[in-house]
């Protein structure tokens, strides 16, 4: 008894056969298109060159550049449908950039991806189309007409005909005359040939949607130097969004201390000079204003651990975020459930979990204050992006009023600032009349 093939090996040929329908109709696809982008663009890049003189050829040359784009992202966008990963789009345009007329007419010839994907739709691209799309057609057609062979050919004529390929090889091989029916070998021949062709369909299409694809991101793609400026960008943003997260988070710590513990100090300190004058005339008096005197510094140590508690907790550096956020859900004026699908005892760098319970505490803070919410969850989760990139995913709902907005200078700008700042996003829907939802997504890399 033959061993089977192992599982690892059936699931990567399944999956290739999986995709050859989609890889199927790009190649198929691909000369016409090819063909049409190839008579366009020579046909407006040689009209172009021949009235330039006129200057009329300038605006059929920019035409010309805008045109190769058009088909160049088709291109790219029959290759994202062919199952292939997304290939990164160029820069067309600086951010920041004012567009203007003549910007937009002049631009293209001073932007390199413009001659790129004109000498890719006009050169290259018909050339490795004209090729991929051969290969398919005619190892398509043998397969196809191989296995069906059996069904079709008895009823095609054979006349006087004297040549069968099975017959001409067996006497070949075996320099004899062979005595069995040609007609017969040819089929069985035809049969195994398309068996053959059949089997190996895959990783043709495969390997030649994988060639354009390979031409497609050196000629169609954009520029490692464009990513890393893209980088630096995002970097920029991104650490002056922290920057000013952190601004207003001390500007609000600022102001909760001098609102709060500050005045209960003052208080204080005024409560204990009155009762020291009135220490030795009288004493009772005195004891009063220190009873007052106790009580005050009992609720300025409970405030100052309130404000330390939206910081770093000492449960979240001994049990982790989700008993932080459990903790948190208990201490809060409405009723909340926290739902977490993170393992039992999950840590994650300490930067990351007080970012996230920040994040949480002030969630939970506007929903006390604002939402007229009766019951809200909590929800944590880790979770991959479109990139594949992982993440930790904070949710937050609630059955209130609605009409929460990213408005400056209010609690969920900052907040969105501080979840910028770590590179994430914070996405809030809360049509007016409810119920709200508002998600922050915080990459773990």
């Amino acid at each position: 008894m033959t061993p089977s093939a192992p599982p690892a090996a059936r699931a990567d040929y399944g999956s290739l056969w999986r995709g050859v329908p989609r890889e199927l109709g790009f190649l198929l696809l691909t000369m016409p298109i090819a063909i049409i982008g190839l008579s366009v663009l020579l046909s407006l890049f040689w009209t172009g060159v021949g009235t330039i003189v006129i200057y009329v050829g300038v605006f059929v040359l920019v035409a010309t550049l805008y045109t190769a784009r058009g088909f160049g992202m088709v291109e790219l966008t029959r290759l994202d449908w062919a199952g292939r990963p997304s290939i990164p789009r160029p820069v067309w345009e600086r951010p920041g950039t004012p567009r203007t007329f003549w910007r937009s007419v002049f631009g293209p010839f001073a932007n390199g991806h413009y001659w790129l994907y004109l000498l890719h739709g006009a050169i290259i691209n018909p050339i490795i189309s004209i090729v991929s799309w051969t290969v398919t057609v005619v190892w398509a057609s043998i397969a196809l007409g191989g296995l069906t062979g059996w069904i079709w050919e008895p009823f095609i004529p054979q006349g006087d005909r004297d040549f069968f390929l099975s017959q001409t090889i067996v006497d070949a091989v075996f320099r004899t005359n062979s005595n069995f029916d040609p007609a017969v070998g040819d089929r069985i021949l035809y049969l195994i040939a398309g068996a053959l062709f059949a089997a190996t369909l895959p990783f043709v299409t495969r390997g030649l949607t994988l060639l354009h694809e390979a031409v497609a991101r050196g000629l169609l793609g954009g520029w490692p130097s464009e990513a890393l400026q893209r980088e630096v960008a995002d970097l920029s943003a991104s650490r002056g969004a922290a920057v000013a997260a952190e601004d207003q988070a001390l500007r609000r710590l600022e102001r909760d201390l001098h609102d709060g513990p500050q005045q209960r100090l003052i208080r204080l300190q005024m409560d204990i000079a009155a009762a020291e004058r009135k220490l030795g005339d009288d004493p009772d008096a005195a004891a009063v204003l220190l009873a007052e005197a106790r009580q005050q510094a009992g609720d300025t140590l409970e405030e100052l651990r309130a404000l330390s508690r939206g910081f770093a907790p000492p449960i979240l550096q001994d049990r982790g975020l989700a008993a932080a956020a459990e903790s948190l859900a208990a201490r809060s004026p409405i009723p909340m459930t926290v739902e977490s699908s993170l393992q039992p005892g999950e840590r994650f760098s300490p930067e990351l979990e007080r970012n996230a319970y920040y994040v949480l505490a002030e969630l939970a803070a506007n929903v006390a204050k604002h939402s007229e919410a009766h019951a809200a969850r909590l929800f944590l989760e880790q979770g991959v992006d479109a990139a594949g990139t992982p993440s930790l995913n904070v949710w937050l709902t609630d059955n209130g009023r609605g009409g929460a907005s990213l408005v400056d200078g209010h609690g969920l700008r900052g907040l969105q600032e501080r979840v910028r700042g770590l590179r994430g996003e914070l996405v809030v829907e809360s049509p007016v009349g409810g119920p709200t939802r508002i998600v922050a997504r915080i990459p773990l890399a």
